[in-house]
């Protein structure tokens, strides 16, 4: 299942690119591709471990990024 995202506060291209390396390490998501410019994110798992997953990727997110928030779309 492919999700979409609006990312806000996220402050450079580089620290796009570091967050996307460290959300790729959640074993449960199969792709992730961040656009700095568009202020999107575009997850791509498994629907029925949705809440899971998105539990650890806020947790990811905090961790790497503190300002960042993220909506779905």
């Amino acid at each position: 299942m492919k999700v979409k995202f609006k990312i806000k506060n996220l402050d450079c291209a580089n620290c796009a690119a570091e967050l996307e390396r460290a959300i790729q390490k959640i074993e449960e998501i199969k792709e992730v591709n961040i656009n700095f410019l568009a202020e999107k994110m575009e997850l791509e798992y498994e629907e029925e471990k949705e809440q899971e997953i998105l539990k650890k990727l806020k947790k990811v997110i905090k961790r790497e990024e503190p300002d960042v928030t993220i909506e779905k779309i």
